[in-house]
Protein backbone atom coordinates (compact mmCIF):
# COMPACT_ATOMS: atom_id res chain seq x y z
CA UNK A 1 0.00 0.00 0.00
CA UNK A 2 2.85 2.35 0.86
CA UNK A 3 4.37 1.79 -2.60
CA UNK A 4 1.06 2.63 -4.26
CA UNK A 5 0.78 5.86 -2.30
CA UNK A 6 4.37 6.80 -3.18
CA UNK A 7 3.68 6.09 -6.88
CA UNK A 8 0.55 8.22 -6.82
CA UNK A 9 2.43 11.07 -5.17
CA UNK A 10 5.15 10.83 -7.81
CA UNK A 11 2.59 10.98 -10.60
CA UNK A 12 0.97 14.00 -8.98
CA UNK A 13 4.32 15.78 -8.78
CA UNK A 14 5.06 15.00 -12.43
CA UNK A 15 1.63 16.28 -13.47
CA UNK A 16 2.21 19.49 -11.53
CA UNK A 17 5.61 19.92 -13.15
CA UNK A 18 4.25 19.60 -16.69
CA UNK A 19 0.95 21.42 -16.08
CA UNK A 20 2.17 24.82 -17.33
CA UNK A 21 3.34 23.28 -20.60
CA UNK A 22 0.14 21.38 -21.19
CA UNK A 23 -2.29 24.09 -20.12
CA UNK A 24 -4.56 26.06 -22.40
CA UNK A 25 -3.76 29.76 -22.22
CA UNK A 26 -6.22 32.60 -22.35
CA UNK A 27 -4.62 35.53 -24.20
CA UNK A 28 -5.38 37.96 -21.37
CA UNK A 29 -3.61 35.77 -18.81
CA UNK A 30 -0.76 34.02 -20.59
CA UNK A 31 2.87 35.05 -20.31
CA UNK A 32 5.75 34.18 -22.67
CA UNK A 33 7.22 30.75 -21.91
CA UNK A 34 10.39 29.30 -23.37
CA UNK A 35 9.94 25.78 -24.67
CA UNK A 36 12.99 25.61 -26.89
CA UNK A 37 14.76 23.09 -24.67
CA UNK A 38 11.74 20.89 -23.91
CA UNK A 39 12.02 17.22 -24.74
CA UNK A 40 8.28 16.52 -24.54
CA UNK A 41 5.91 17.92 -27.21
CA UNK A 42 3.72 20.73 -25.92
CA UNK A 43 0.13 20.71 -27.22
CA UNK A 44 -1.90 23.89 -27.06
CA UNK A 45 -5.58 24.58 -27.62
CA UNK A 46 -7.07 27.95 -28.39
CA UNK A 47 -10.05 27.85 -26.06
CA UNK A 48 -10.26 27.27 -22.35
CA UNK A 49 -13.21 24.87 -22.50
CA UNK A 50 -12.26 22.69 -25.47
CA UNK A 51 -11.37 19.78 -23.25
CA UNK A 52 -14.87 19.87 -21.76
CA UNK A 53 -16.69 19.58 -25.10
CA UNK A 54 -19.11 16.68 -25.17
CA UNK A 55 -18.20 14.62 -28.23
CA UNK A 56 -21.84 13.57 -28.58
CA UNK A 57 -22.64 16.93 -30.21
CA UNK A 58 -20.75 15.72 -33.29
CA UNK A 59 -22.84 12.58 -33.72
CA UNK A 60 -25.07 12.53 -36.81
CA UNK A 61 -27.99 10.80 -35.14
CA UNK A 62 -30.45 13.69 -35.47
CA UNK A 63 -32.10 14.25 -38.88
CA UNK A 64 -31.14 17.43 -40.73
CA UNK A 65 -33.68 20.24 -40.85
CA UNK A 66 -35.92 20.44 -43.90
CA UNK A 67 -35.60 23.33 -46.35
CA UNK A 68 -36.74 26.53 -44.67
CA UNK A 69 -36.96 24.90 -41.24
CA UNK A 70 -33.41 25.36 -39.94
CA UNK A 71 -32.92 26.98 -36.54
CA UNK A 72 -29.55 27.34 -34.79
CA UNK A 73 -28.45 28.95 -31.51
CA UNK A 74 -25.63 31.00 -33.07
CA UNK A 75 -26.65 34.69 -33.03
CA UNK A 76 -24.97 35.40 -36.40
CA UNK A 77 -24.46 32.86 -39.16
CA UNK A 78 -24.41 32.13 -42.86
CA UNK A 79 -24.27 29.03 -45.08
CA UNK A 80 -22.72 29.32 -48.55
CA UNK A 81 -21.95 26.88 -51.37
CA UNK A 82 -18.39 27.20 -52.64
CA UNK A 83 -18.78 26.76 -56.41
CA UNK A 84 -21.62 29.24 -56.96
CA UNK A 85 -21.38 31.41 -53.87
CA UNK A 86 -25.11 30.91 -53.32
CA UNK A 87 -26.30 31.63 -49.78
CA UNK A 88 -28.57 28.86 -48.49
CA UNK A 89 -29.18 30.22 -45.00
CA UNK A 90 -28.40 33.41 -43.12
CA UNK A 91 -29.09 34.88 -39.71
CA UNK A 92 -27.94 38.42 -38.87
CA UNK A 93 -25.23 37.81 -41.47
CA UNK A 94 -24.38 41.50 -41.88
CA UNK A 95 -23.99 42.35 -38.20
CA UNK A 96 -20.52 43.76 -37.57
CA UNK A 97 -18.71 41.73 -34.92
CA UNK A 98 -15.16 41.23 -33.69
CA UNK A 99 -13.88 38.02 -35.35
CA UNK A 100 -10.99 37.04 -33.04
CA UNK A 101 -8.71 34.51 -34.76
CA UNK A 102 -11.10 34.06 -37.69
CA UNK A 103 -9.16 37.13 -38.83
CA UNK A 104 -6.40 34.73 -39.82
CA UNK A 105 -8.41 33.55 -42.83
CA UNK A 106 -7.39 36.76 -44.59
CA UNK A 107 -3.86 36.50 -43.21
CA UNK A 108 -3.50 32.96 -44.56
CA UNK A 109 -5.05 33.98 -47.89
CA UNK A 110 -2.39 36.66 -48.41
CA UNK A 111 0.38 34.26 -47.34
CA UNK A 112 -0.75 31.58 -49.77
CA UNK A 113 -1.18 34.11 -52.57
CA UNK A 114 2.40 35.26 -51.89
CA UNK A 115 3.60 31.65 -52.07
CA UNK A 116 1.74 30.87 -55.29
CA UNK A 117 2.92 34.09 -56.94
CA UNK A 118 6.54 33.20 -56.15
CA UNK A 119 7.10 36.12 -53.78
CA UNK A 120 8.01 33.70 -50.99
CA UNK A 121 8.40 29.92 -50.76
CA UNK A 122 7.45 27.31 -48.19
CA UNK A 123 11.13 26.62 -47.61
CA UNK A 124 12.10 30.24 -46.86
CA UNK A 125 13.36 30.81 -43.34
CA UNK A 126 11.56 33.48 -41.33
CA UNK A 127 13.33 35.40 -38.55
CA UNK A 128 11.20 36.30 -35.56
CA UNK A 129 11.16 39.96 -34.55
CA UNK A 130 10.71 41.23 -31.01
CA UNK A 131 7.25 42.45 -32.03
CA UNK A 132 6.19 39.01 -33.26
CA UNK A 133 7.68 37.24 -30.23
CA UNK A 134 5.79 39.55 -27.86
CA UNK A 135 2.38 38.26 -28.91
CA UNK A 136 0.54 36.20 -26.33
CA UNK A 137 -2.58 34.10 -26.53
CA UNK A 138 -2.41 30.99 -28.64
CA UNK A 139 1.18 30.79 -29.80
CA UNK A 140 4.16 28.56 -30.47
CA UNK A 141 6.33 30.70 -28.20
CA UNK A 142 8.67 32.05 -30.84
CA UNK A 143 11.70 33.76 -29.37
CA UNK A 144 13.25 36.91 -30.79
CA UNK A 145 15.75 35.93 -33.48
CA UNK A 146 14.41 32.38 -33.76
CA UNK A 147 14.17 31.13 -37.33
CA UNK A 148 11.51 28.80 -38.67
CA UNK A 149 10.42 27.87 -42.19
CA UNK A 150 7.40 29.43 -43.83
CA UNK A 151 5.95 25.90 -44.00
CA UNK A 152 6.13 25.34 -40.23
CA UNK A 153 4.93 28.83 -39.37
CA UNK A 154 2.00 28.55 -41.79
CA UNK A 155 1.14 25.15 -40.34
CA UNK A 156 1.22 26.64 -36.84
CA UNK A 157 -1.13 29.44 -37.90
CA UNK A 158 -3.67 27.23 -39.66
CA UNK A 159 -3.65 24.26 -37.29
CA UNK A 160 -3.12 25.89 -33.91
CA UNK A 161 -3.93 29.57 -34.58
CA UNK A 162 -0.48 30.79 -33.52
CA UNK A 163 -0.55 34.57 -33.11
CA UNK A 164 3.23 35.00 -33.00
CA UNK A 165 3.68 33.03 -36.24
CA UNK A 166 0.96 35.11 -37.92
CA UNK A 167 2.81 38.32 -37.17
CA UNK A 168 6.21 36.88 -38.13
CA UNK A 169 4.85 35.81 -41.53
CA UNK A 170 3.14 39.17 -42.04
CA UNK A 171 6.42 40.96 -41.38
CA UNK A 172 8.30 38.55 -43.65
CA UNK A 173 5.97 39.39 -46.55
CA UNK A 174 5.36 43.11 -46.03
CA UNK A 175 8.12 44.36 -43.74
CA UNK A 176 5.76 45.45 -40.97
CA UNK A 177 2.47 44.20 -39.61
CA UNK A 178 0.92 47.61 -40.35
CA UNK A 179 1.78 47.36 -44.05
CA UNK A 180 0.46 43.82 -44.17
CA UNK A 181 -2.81 44.88 -42.50
CA UNK A 182 -3.23 47.64 -45.07
CA UNK A 183 -3.04 44.96 -47.77
CA UNK A 184 -5.58 42.87 -45.83
CA UNK A 185 -8.05 45.72 -46.03
CA UNK A 186 -7.32 46.28 -49.73
CA UNK A 187 -7.91 42.59 -50.46
CA UNK A 188 -11.13 42.67 -48.47
CA UNK A 189 -12.46 45.47 -50.68
CA UNK A 190 -11.35 43.60 -53.82
CA UNK A 191 -13.44 40.63 -52.68
CA UNK A 192 -16.49 42.79 -51.93
CA UNK A 193 -16.20 42.53 -48.15
CA UNK A 194 -17.87 45.88 -47.57
CA UNK A 195 -18.42 45.53 -43.80
CA UNK A 196 -14.91 44.53 -42.79
CA UNK A 197 -12.06 46.50 -41.25
CA UNK A 198 -8.87 44.88 -39.97
CA UNK A 199 -6.46 46.53 -37.54
CA UNK A 200 -4.16 43.53 -36.94
CA UNK A 201 -3.32 40.24 -38.62
CA UNK A 202 -4.04 37.86 -35.74
CA UNK A 203 -7.37 38.91 -34.22
CA UNK A 204 -5.69 38.75 -30.81
CA UNK A 205 -6.49 42.25 -29.62
CA UNK A 206 -9.84 43.41 -28.29
CA UNK A 207 -10.47 46.28 -30.70
CA UNK A 208 -14.01 47.53 -31.42
CA UNK A 209 -12.85 48.85 -34.82
CA UNK A 210 -11.51 45.44 -35.88
CA UNK A 211 -14.75 44.00 -37.28
CA UNK A 212 -16.25 41.83 -39.96
CA UNK A 213 -19.51 39.98 -40.60
CA UNK A 214 -20.54 36.38 -41.12
CA UNK A 215 -21.16 37.16 -44.80
CA UNK A 216 -17.72 38.71 -45.26
CA UNK A 217 -16.07 35.79 -43.46
CA UNK A 218 -17.82 33.41 -45.86
CA UNK A 219 -16.60 35.47 -48.82
CA UNK A 220 -12.95 35.34 -47.75
CA UNK A 221 -13.28 31.69 -46.75
CA UNK A 222 -14.60 30.87 -50.21
CA UNK A 223 -11.63 32.65 -51.77
CA UNK A 224 -9.17 30.84 -49.52
CA UNK A 225 -10.44 27.32 -50.19
CA UNK A 226 -9.99 27.88 -53.92
CA UNK A 227 -6.31 27.30 -53.10
CA UNK A 228 -5.65 23.59 -52.54
CA UNK A 229 -2.53 24.39 -50.52
CA UNK A 230 -4.56 25.51 -47.50
CA UNK A 231 -6.13 22.06 -47.14
CA UNK A 232 -2.72 20.45 -46.77
CA UNK A 233 -2.66 22.19 -43.38
CA UNK A 234 -6.31 22.81 -42.45
CA UNK A 235 -7.08 19.06 -42.49
CA UNK A 236 -4.27 18.21 -40.04
CA UNK A 237 -5.55 16.97 -36.69
CA UNK A 238 -2.24 16.82 -34.80
CA UNK A 239 1.34 17.53 -35.83
CA UNK A 240 4.57 19.02 -34.51
CA UNK A 241 7.18 21.67 -35.25
CA UNK A 242 10.73 22.19 -33.94
CA UNK A 243 11.72 18.67 -34.87
CA UNK A 244 8.87 17.08 -32.95
CA UNK A 245 9.42 19.02 -29.72
CA UNK A 246 6.37 21.28 -30.00
CA UNK A 247 2.95 19.80 -30.65
CA UNK A 248 0.11 21.31 -32.67
CA UNK A 249 -3.50 20.28 -32.23
CA UNK A 250 -6.25 21.59 -34.45
CA UNK A 251 -8.55 24.07 -32.75
CA UNK A 252 -11.32 23.05 -35.18
CA UNK A 253 -12.71 19.87 -33.64
CA UNK A 254 -14.85 19.19 -36.72
CA UNK A 255 -11.66 18.06 -38.49
CA UNK A 256 -11.67 14.98 -36.31
CA UNK A 257 -15.38 14.44 -35.79
CA UNK A 258 -17.21 15.60 -38.93
CA UNK A 259 -17.19 13.57 -42.15
CA UNK A 260 -15.70 15.52 -45.04
CA UNK A 261 -14.44 18.42 -42.93
CA UNK A 262 -11.78 20.44 -44.77
CA UNK A 263 -11.20 23.38 -42.39
CA UNK A 264 -11.13 26.18 -41.68
CA UNK A 265 -10.66 28.53 -38.70
CA UNK A 266 -11.83 29.01 -35.13
CA UNK A 267 -11.74 32.18 -33.06
CA UNK A 268 -12.23 33.19 -29.45
CA UNK A 269 -11.73 36.14 -27.15
CA UNK A 270 -13.90 37.14 -24.23
CA UNK A 271 -15.48 39.93 -26.30
CA UNK A 272 -15.86 38.18 -29.65
CA UNK A 273 -16.99 34.95 -27.96
CA UNK A 274 -16.80 31.74 -29.98
CA UNK A 275 -16.52 32.02 -33.76
CA UNK A 276 -15.95 29.51 -36.53
CA UNK A 277 -15.72 29.26 -40.28
CA UNK A 278 -16.23 25.58 -41.04
CA UNK A 279 -15.83 24.00 -44.48
CA UNK A 280 -16.73 20.48 -45.52
CA UNK A 281 -16.86 18.57 -48.80
CA UNK A 282 -18.81 15.48 -49.80
CA UNK A 283 -19.36 14.04 -53.28
CA UNK A 284 -17.63 16.98 -54.93
CA UNK A 285 -19.74 19.67 -53.24
CA UNK A 286 -18.22 21.97 -50.61
CA UNK A 287 -20.06 24.22 -48.19
CA UNK A 288 -18.97 27.05 -45.91
CA UNK A 289 -20.71 27.48 -42.56
CA UNK A 290 -19.85 30.60 -40.55
CA UNK A 291 -21.04 31.20 -37.00
CA UNK A 292 -20.11 34.16 -34.82
CA UNK A 293 -20.46 35.34 -31.22
CA UNK A 294 -21.63 31.98 -29.84
CA UNK A 295 -21.92 31.70 -26.06
CA UNK A 296 -19.96 28.45 -25.81
CA UNK A 297 -17.56 26.41 -27.88
CA UNK A 298 -20.12 23.59 -27.99
CA UNK A 299 -22.69 26.01 -29.38
CA UNK A 300 -20.46 27.07 -32.25
CA UNK A 301 -19.61 23.51 -33.27
CA UNK A 302 -23.22 22.40 -32.89
CA UNK A 303 -24.44 25.33 -35.02
CA UNK A 304 -21.82 24.77 -37.72
CA UNK A 305 -22.62 21.06 -37.84
CA UNK A 306 -26.35 21.80 -38.17
CA UNK A 307 -25.66 24.19 -41.05
CA UNK A 308 -23.48 21.67 -42.90
CA UNK A 309 -25.94 18.82 -42.31
CA UNK A 310 -28.72 21.03 -43.67
CA UNK A 311 -26.73 21.71 -46.83
CA UNK A 312 -25.70 18.13 -47.53
CA UNK A 313 -29.19 16.77 -46.81
CA UNK A 314 -31.21 19.21 -48.90
CA UNK A 315 -29.14 20.53 -51.81
CA UNK A 316 -27.18 19.29 -54.79
CA UNK A 317 -25.11 20.85 -57.58
CA UNK A 318 -26.43 20.57 -61.13
CA UNK A 319 -24.84 21.50 -64.44
CA UNK A 320 -25.99 24.76 -65.95
CA UNK A 321 -24.95 23.96 -69.51
CA UNK A 322 -27.68 22.85 -71.94
CA UNK A 323 -28.20 19.13 -72.37
CA UNK A 324 -27.08 19.44 -76.01
CA UNK A 325 -24.09 21.54 -77.17
CA UNK A 326 -24.71 25.07 -78.40
CA UNK A 327 -24.17 25.17 -82.15
CA UNK A 328 -22.43 28.10 -83.89
CA UNK A 329 -24.72 30.97 -84.91
CA UNK A 330 -24.69 32.41 -88.44
CA UNK A 331 -23.27 35.96 -88.63
CA UNK A 332 -24.71 38.09 -91.43
CA UNK A 333 -22.06 40.16 -93.24
CA UNK A 334 -19.46 39.03 -90.73
CA UNK A 335 -15.72 38.66 -91.29
CA UNK A 336 -16.32 35.13 -90.00
CA UNK A 337 -19.51 33.38 -91.08
CA UNK A 338 -20.23 31.92 -87.62
CA UNK A 339 -19.78 32.78 -83.95
CA UNK A 340 -19.63 30.26 -81.10
CA UNK A 341 -22.13 31.07 -78.32
CA UNK A 342 -21.10 30.60 -74.68
CA UNK A 343 -23.09 30.40 -71.44
CA UNK A 344 -22.02 33.15 -69.04
CA UNK A 345 -22.30 33.06 -65.26
CA UNK A 346 -20.88 29.74 -64.12
CA UNK A 347 -21.27 26.09 -64.93
CA UNK A 348 -23.19 24.93 -61.85
CA UNK A 349 -26.36 25.75 -59.97
CA UNK A 350 -27.46 24.75 -56.47
CA UNK A 351 -30.80 22.95 -56.52
CA UNK A 352 -32.96 21.45 -53.81
CA UNK A 353 -32.62 17.68 -54.01
CA UNK A 354 -36.34 17.08 -54.47
CA UNK A 355 -36.28 19.37 -57.54
CA UNK A 356 -33.10 18.05 -59.12
CA UNK A 357 -34.87 15.25 -61.00
CA UNK A 358 -37.21 17.67 -62.77
CA UNK A 359 -34.70 20.29 -63.90
CA UNK A 360 -35.36 21.59 -67.42
CA UNK A 361 -33.10 23.81 -69.52
CA UNK A 362 -34.40 25.93 -72.39
CA UNK A 363 -32.38 28.02 -74.84
CA UNK A 364 -33.70 31.15 -76.54
CA UNK A 365 -31.36 32.32 -79.29
CA UNK A 366 -31.77 33.55 -82.90
CA UNK A 367 -30.60 31.49 -85.87
CA UNK A 368 -28.52 34.38 -87.16
CA UNK A 369 -27.14 37.71 -85.94
CA UNK A 370 -25.74 40.78 -87.68
CA UNK A 371 -22.09 41.81 -87.66
CA UNK A 372 -20.17 43.39 -86.02
CA UNK A 373 -20.01 41.51 -82.72
CA UNK A 374 -17.84 41.89 -79.65
CA UNK A 375 -16.94 38.94 -77.46
CA UNK A 376 -19.46 38.99 -74.62
CA UNK A 377 -22.28 40.55 -76.64
CA UNK A 378 -25.63 39.06 -75.61
CA UNK A 379 -27.03 36.52 -78.06
CA UNK A 380 -29.71 34.82 -76.00
CA UNK A 381 -30.72 33.29 -72.67
CA UNK A 382 -30.48 29.90 -71.00
CA UNK A 383 -33.30 29.35 -68.51
CA UNK A 384 -33.14 26.62 -65.86
CA UNK A 385 -36.51 25.57 -64.42
CA UNK A 386 -37.98 22.93 -62.15
CA UNK A 387 -41.69 22.33 -61.87
CA UNK A 388 -42.42 25.71 -63.42
CA UNK A 389 -40.14 27.56 -60.98
CA UNK A 390 -37.27 29.49 -62.54
CA UNK A 391 -34.06 28.43 -60.81
CA UNK A 392 -31.78 30.66 -62.83
CA UNK A 393 -31.36 32.64 -66.04
CA UNK A 394 -27.96 32.81 -67.72
CA UNK A 395 -26.88 35.04 -70.61
CA UNK A 396 -25.66 33.37 -73.80
CA UNK A 397 -22.95 35.55 -75.30
CA UNK A 398 -20.64 35.73 -78.31
CA UNK A 399 -17.38 33.90 -77.75
CA UNK A 400 -15.31 35.99 -80.21
CA UNK A 401 -15.04 39.38 -81.86
CA UNK A 402 -16.56 39.25 -85.35
CA UNK A 403 -15.93 42.25 -87.61
CA UNK A 404 -18.17 43.46 -90.42
CA UNK A 405 -17.15 42.77 -94.02
CA UNK A 406 -15.64 45.75 -95.82
CA UNK A 407 -16.96 46.97 -99.18
CA UNK A 408 -14.00 45.28 -100.86
CA UNK A 409 -14.75 41.99 -99.15
CA UNK A 410 -18.41 42.34 -100.05
CA UNK A 411 -17.46 42.82 -103.71
CA UNK A 412 -15.27 39.68 -103.62
CA UNK A 413 -18.13 37.76 -102.04
CA UNK A 414 -20.45 39.03 -104.74
CA UNK A 415 -18.09 37.83 -107.48
CA UNK A 416 -17.80 34.42 -105.83
CA UNK A 417 -21.56 34.12 -105.73
CA UNK A 418 -21.84 35.15 -109.39
CA UNK A 419 -19.24 32.79 -110.80
CA UNK A 420 -19.25 29.98 -108.28
CA UNK A 421 -22.56 30.20 -106.53
CA UNK A 422 -24.62 30.78 -109.73
CA UNK A 423 -26.07 34.26 -109.21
Amino acid sequence: MKKVIIALLALALLAAAFAPALATYDWEESAPVSVMDGSIPVFLDEDEDNAAIDASIFEDDAPAAAVGQLSIPAPSAILMEKETGRVLFEKNADEKLEPASVTKIMTVLLIIEAIESGKISLDDMVSTSAHAASHGGTQIYLEEGEQMSVRDMLKSVIVSSANDASVALAEHISGTEETFVARMNERALELGMTNTHFTNCSGLLNDPTHVTTARDVAIMSRELIKHDLVKEFSTIWMDTVRGGKFGLSNTNKLIYYYKGSTGLKTGFTRRSMYCLSATAERDGVEYIAVVMHCDTSEQRFESAKALLNYAFANFVLCDVYPDTPLLPVRVVLGSSPYVQPLVQGGSKIVVEKDKAGSVEKTVEMPNKVNAPLKAGDRLGTLTVKSGGDVLGEYPIVAGDDIGRLSWGNLFVQFLKLMFIGGL
